[in-house]
């Protein structure tokens, strides 16, 4: 794989030694503490970096830096914390593993079928190890990418990763960095793609040394979420920027991982010439050329220009997760309708909106956004948008973690599972989903004890302005994200997937995955050709070209009835209707029959809700 980069700051290993460079605007001094050695001064290359060079060094050496007559801290930019977040760096060598994917070019935008997942609780292991062996199984349900939530080193035994304080070190807690590397070696020998979720809008609020040694890092003049803003745009952002770039091309380049999940960019304030998220693009396509690079925001804007090439002003990403589908549907058949549920309706003519055009909002006025949101999404590729109704923030966000498939029946779910996973948008599942587990996914941390403390008063007290944890008594049910009990009750039961109810649901999701491989992913999608209407307040009717001539269509009813006739006036009597896919529960089939009369479909059913797929190759496309 060809690159074009070395790493501004950090470790950079030849033959002979070490060489160290740190980033420490202010410093008077820095000097160097290896393993073995006396300390050592380390020179002033310009007026914010130091540099030495430490002859005979080599992978495997620990070390720490010192900033004038600070207590020596880990290297900002280190590539492994051994021994936790506030231990000694090591020295890692990216050049060493031995690499099987000269071939691997990456899975095309619109073969994408994402599989999010967490290191920690995707396997009773929690490790990259565990995590490869667990593949082939992915890779047999149809899925073509898997996507990691974050790894950075974070403090304690368990964390969602959105606590990150080492940013270039994947945490020890999940194994070697060439563990990382056999991961994604195995997965793109068996087809593959790996995406990273990334986190650069705020630092964790314990072992982010990285605040400690660039302070310039944070600006008063712009905030978020999480306290101040970062820095990308004021004095001193050019050395955060070429961290946050450098980062994105570590990942992509020393571990070949096919993409990036973007963690709120909304909150990334940027007024330069240059938006950083167009700098990562711009670089990205500079440094890893010849391969299928995803770089996917997340971003609750709804923003064209997101996704608009860099040429035409935009800030060139490839996708970017798209949540009113997931808020339209879990509010129709969940009823959610808090926060930002409030803004939904939940009707079918809105999940069909979200279906036919990759989001709901283009400009209306949203009252959780406290103003207009969204632009409209025709400039766009229609894969563009990553749609679910499940991931990690919309599980693991409810206080119990209950999932979807918890609080609906089978055969809703499976109504949904059947319009998701042949919608013409990216589809994403969450780890689990596939055969309906049984297990929550919960927020979970392990600060040290007064951290952790503000941590669990700030979750419950989030929770009050929901309706349901009004009362102190409910909010104090809530379990706590310290607890190793609510970390060990998210880990997948993978043992459970062979169990009758949920091998059905795994048979199905499998099934509904080849549908789709086979008709909706094999091509680019023209979104000029997507049609989906509603049918009443519970039917939804999505028309789209099959790779494999004629059309595909997807037919869910929410609610169920004995009888549907949907009205097509293109069909011809003698057009041929193939069943590709009906749910179905312990009674048996949901659907009877499917027959064309008078130009129109006709569906006889239960009174229950299902989904259904037909191909017709003679109807007009």
């Amino acid at each position: 794989m060809t690159t074009r980069w070395t790493p501004t700051y950090g470790t950079h290993l030849d033959e002979a030694g070490v060489r160290m460079r740190v980033c420490a605007p202010g410093a008077a001094s820095v000097r160097a503490h290896v393993e073995g050695q006396a300390p050592m001064d380390m020179a002033r290359v310009d007026a914010d970096t130091f540099e030495t060079y430490v002859p005979g060094a080599g992978a495997g050496t620990r070390y720490r830096l010192q900033m004038d007559d600070h207590t020596p801290w880990p290297d900002p930019c280190s590539r492994w914390q051994p021994d936790g977040v506030h231990g000694p760096s090591m020295v890692i060598d990216p050049t060493t593993f031995a690499w099987t994917d000269a071939s691997w070019r990456g899975v095309p935008r619109h073969r994408l079928v994402i599989y999010e997942l967490h290191v920690g609780t995707f396997t009773p292991e929690g490790t990259f190890a565990a995590a490869m062996a667990r593949l082939p199984a992915l890779v047999d349900l149809g899925v073509t990418a898997i996507e990691l939530m974050p790894i950075a080193a974070f403090p304690g035994r368990w964390n969602w990763g959105y606590d990150g304080a080492a940013l270039f070190a994947p945490s020890e807690q999940y194994g070697h960095p060439d563990d990382l590397r056999a991961l994604v070696d195995r997965a793109h020998a068996l087809g593959l793609a790996v995406l990273l979720d990334v986190v650069y809008n705020h630092l964790g609020p314990d072992g982010a040394y990285l605040a400690a040694w660039m302070p310039t890092i944070f600006t008063d003049r712009h905030t978020s979420p999480w306290g101040r803003g970062i820095n990308l745009d004021g004095p001193g952002s050019a050395a955060v920027r070429r961290v946050i770039c450098d980062n994105v091309l570590q990942w992509l380049i020393e571990y070949h991982l096919d993409g990036l999940r973007l963690d709120a960019t909304h909150a990334l304030t940027d007024h330069s010439r240059e938006h950083i998220l167009a700098q990562i693009a711009r670089e990205v396509a500079a440094c890893v050329p010849g391969r299928e690079i995803h770089l996917i925001a997340e971003d609750e804007r709804n923003l064209d220009t997101l996704l608009h090439p860099i040429p035409e002003g935009g800030f060139g990403m490839t996708g970017v997760w798209a949540d009113d589908f997931h808020h339209a549907v879990r509010r129709h058949l969940a009823g959610d309708h808090e926060a930002w549920f409030s803004d939904f309706r939940g009707n079918t003519d809105e999940i069909a909106a979200a279906v036919r055009d990759g989001w709901v909002f283009t400009g209306q006025h949203a009252a959780h956004y406290d103003g207009p949101r969204g632009t409209s999404p025709a400039g766009v590729p229609i894969e563009a948008s990553v749609i679910c109704v499940q991931n990690h923030d919309q599980v693991g966000n409810r206080a119990h973690g209950e999932r979807l498939h918890h609080q609906v029946s089978d055969a809703t779910w499976l109504a949904a599972s059947t319009l998701l996973l042949t919608s013409p948008e990216t589809p994403l599942l969450f780890m689990g989903q596939e055969w309906a587990t049984s297990a929550p996914f919960l927020y979970f941390t392990d600060h040290e004890e007064a951290l952790g403390a503000l941590v669990i008063e700030g979750r419950r007290r989030e929770f009050g302005r929901f309706s349901a944890f009004g009362d102190p008594e409910a909010r104090e049910r809530i379990p706590s994200p310290q607890a190793e009990a609510t970390w060990r009750a998210s880990r997948l039961p993978w043992e459970e997937s062979t169990q009758p109810s949920h091998a059905v649901v795994l048979a199905q999701t499998r099934a509904l995955l080849a549908v789709r491989h086979a008709h909706v992913a094999a091509q680019p999608r023209d979104r000029g050709r997507v049609r989906c209407e509603s049918i009443g307040s519970d039917g939804l009717w999505l028309e789209q070209p099959s790779a494999r001539g004629g059309l595909l269509l997807t037919y869910v009813d929410f609610s169920g009835t004995a009888t549907r006739r949907l009205p097509r006036p293109s069909l011809r009597s003698d057009d041929t209707v193939v069943v590709l896919h009906a749910t179905a529960t312990s009674a048996g089939a949901i659907v009877h029959g499917v027959r064309i009369e008078d130009g129109a479909i006709v569906i006889d059913a239960s009174p229950e809700p299902f989904g259904l797929v037909l191909h017709l190759p003679g109807g007009a496309a």
